[in-house]
């Protein structure tokens, strides 16, 4: 059986160009899962450090020269005839005009047709990050006009991926008011997630979001959403959610709140520890702000979300 310490370290990029189109390759048919397409990349040498393996495969492999990247997730996975640690990383700024040098089909799509093609089983979380932006606000208001108005300032400040929560709203106003946040989501081709705790109609509702209650009710995915999350707190919540085929998790809270001071938080060792464990896009929440993005990244999360972090400009 494979162990953790004989998996394969894999350094991969997902590479992205001017329009944010994503750059993928066709594996050789005799190659281990030939002839599915990938995110190009390759293997570390004995002590090579990530950032230099990626650098050297993608040149190598589609002739750019890497000049920024970030990390974006770690997934572990176990194919039963051998264990990969893929290593990957976000691709924005290159050199080069990419090319397939090892004789490789390739193609730039867009971000939302990545289904439509056939990946390896461990590509599927990244897949998910790929496609998720790195801020995910979270709406909240005690009336009606407090919450559009929030709704407002947070889609301003070119936020793409929002949660509905509003649990302060007064029961007589949530339907109308969550009818016009979606309204003004899809004028702005933002991404909008429902809290399943709200007593509304989610029908036509591109996304859901479960509270940590309502996940460990779950016995499997929610049908009928482009995405579905979930709000954990420890292992066990995230791993749940993770068998569920959820698409990604907050994780909360990483630093100490105002709303839950009797809540001892994880800190952001906690935070890299946790998510060795797990494949799935995690964001980290609880008393983060845009400022803590870089921090966050480098602890392995899909990036930050808040409730009144994206409310003001950065």
């Amino acid at each position: 059986m494979s162990t953790i310490n004989q998996r394969l370290h894999v350094a991969v990029g997902v590479i992205r160009d001017g329009d944010g189109r994503i750059l993928i390759t066709q594996r050789a048919k005799h190659a281990h899962q030939g002839g599915l397409w990938e995110f190009p990349g390759g293997k570390l040498e004995d002590g090579e450090p990530v950032q230099q393996a990626l650098a050297r495969e993608l040149a190598e492999e589609v002739g750019i020269q890497v000049q920024s990247a970030a990390p974006l997730i770690k997934i572990n996975y176990d194919y039963g005839d051998r264990h990969v640690l893929l290593d990957v990383w976000n691709v924005t700024v290159f050199v080069g005009q990419a090319r397939g040098c090892e004789g490789q089909a390739m193609r730039w799509i867009d971000a939302e047709q990545l289904q439509e093609f056939s990946f390896p089983a461990a590509n599927l979380p990244i897949i998910a990050a790929a496609q998720l932006p790195c801020y995910y606000a979270i709406l909240e208001g005690r009336s009606a006009t407090e919450a559009l108005d929030n709704c407002k300032r947070i889609l301003a400040n070119d936020i793409k991926l929002l949660q509905f929560r509003a649990k302060s709203l007064p029961i007589a106003d949530l339907q109308t008011v969550f009818e016009q946040v979606s309204q003004l989501c899809r004028q702005q081709q933002v991404s909008l997630l429902v809290n399943a705790d709200l007593p509304i109609d989610t029908t036509n509702t591109p996304g859901l979001h479960l509270s940590s209650h309502a996940l460990l009710a779950c016995h499997e995915r929610p049908n009928g959403y482009r995405w579905v999350a979930a709000s954990c707190h420890n292992l066990d919540e995230l791993r749940r959610a993770e068998t569920l085929g959820l698409d990604f998790a907050v994780l909360a809270p990483i630093q100490a709140t105002a709303s839950h001071p009797d809540t001892p938080p994880l800190g952001w060792q906690a935070l890299a520890e946790l998510l060795e464990h797990i494949n799935l896009p995690v964001f980290a929440l609880g008393g983060l702000g845009r400022h803590d993005l870089d921090r966050a990244l480098a602890a392995g999360a899909q990036g930050v979300a808040g409730i009144s972090a994206f409310l003001t400009a950065d």
